[in-house]
């Protein structure tokens, strides 16, 4: 059950900063279907930023002198990095819908085009394959965590909360959802919060108290960009093993289906990630899944075929999209291209 609970995490942890991104864009009133490309783009300058600065020896001389705690650090690093390119890509997005009232779901689909080919490209030029690689190792030997790490015995028992939560783990998963919570609460309890989503239901009513729509939008799909690429990072350092190939498994799109099943509500997108994540956690897992601790892989011995279990999330995601699409309430203004002149 603890490698359950924990693969679940691993999975709805992108999943949910990911819908995060796309509520913060759609409460100002931008449409972003560009979060599977803005996640491909954001992987892949994590990705780089790592066989850099492994290039470069800091990650082996820090390894040698036992200092995980610069490890770490480095992939913090790694995270502002992908936020800092993600934020940059997702301004041509902010630049079509703003400035040139462009059609947002084409330029969100035109992102979604350009990423993958983009990266691929650059990662051909970089390392002539069609994946970017770590220098050397592996993302659990750099990065994860484990109890031996803070000092416990590797026989040690620890208990299940502790074998959850503070064996074998990541630090991006925490800074996630630290996060996640920050940004939650400066949507709905502050200031900015309340403008931004004003933006999104009625720009008009909102310009005519000062409020400088444009920039609230840019603001919106600006930090939208930051966490769909630190979210694409997270994705390809918890569950691709810190490689990049221009493609992060549909994650944004489930994003998008988490955030409407969530009604663009921070809690409810948190409780649908978790159910997205148990599924993604079972689609890839089923074979080594011990429900009851009994030593017998039920799912394994059903005897349904390996695509069926890999195809379940997205089953999923049309089945419950089926029934609740119709209660959820977006934005009003969402999709609208905002015209100053217009009352």
């Amino acid at each position: 059950m603890t490698f359950v609970i924990q693969q679940t995490l691993l999975y709805a942890i992108p999943l949910m900063i990911v819908a995060l991104a796309g509520v913060f864009a759609e409460r100002s009133g931008i449409i972003n279907l560009a979060l599977e490309g803005i996640m491909i783009f954001g992987a892949f300058t994590g990705v780089l930023f790592v066989n850099l600065v492994q290039q470069a020896g800091w990650f082996a001389e820090a390894k040698a002198n036992g200092n995980w705690i610069a490890l770490q650090g480095f992939e913090i690093l790694a995270l502002l990095v992908a936020a800092l390119f993600g934020a940059i890509f997702s301004l041509l997005l902010s630049f079509a819908a703003i400035n040139l009232k462009a059609d947002q779901t084409i330029g969100g689909t035109a992102l979604n085009l350009m990423a993958p080919a983009l990266v691929l490209f650059l990662i051909r030029i970089l390392a002539n394959q069609s994946t970017l690689q770590m220098a050397e190792g592996d993302a659990a030997s750099w990065f994860m965590i484990k109890k031996s790490t803070l000092g416990f015995d590797r026989t040690a028992d620890i208990g299940i909360l502790g074998e959850i939560f503070i064996n074998k783990v990541y630090l991006a998963t925490y800074i996630c959802i630290i996060l996640y919570i920050v940004l939650a609460i400066l949507l709905y309890k502050t200031r900015f919060g309340l403008r931004l989503r004003s933006c999104g239901e009625n720009p008009q009513a909102a310009d005519s108290l000062g409020i400088n729509v444009y920039r609230m939008r840019y603001a919106g799909t600006t930090i939208s960009g930051a966490l769909a690429g630190m979210g694409g990072f997270v994705y390809a350092l918890t569950t691709a093993n810190c490689t990049a190939n221009g493609d992060v498994a549909g994650f944004g799109f489930l994003a998008l289906a988490v955030m409407i099943f969530g009604n663009w509500k921070p809690g409810n997108i948190a409780g649908a990630a978790l159910l997205f994540g148990l599924f993604k956690c079972i689609a890839a897992s089923y074979a080594s899944i011990d429900i009851n601790g009994d030593g017998i892989y039920m799912l394994a011995q059903i005897g349904l075929s390996s695509n069926f279990y890999r195809m379940l999330p997205y089953l999923i995601t049309m089945v419950v999209l089926a029934f609740t699409s119709k209660k959820s309430r977006a934005p009003k203004a969402e999709g609208i291209p905002y015209d100053k002149g217009q009352r």
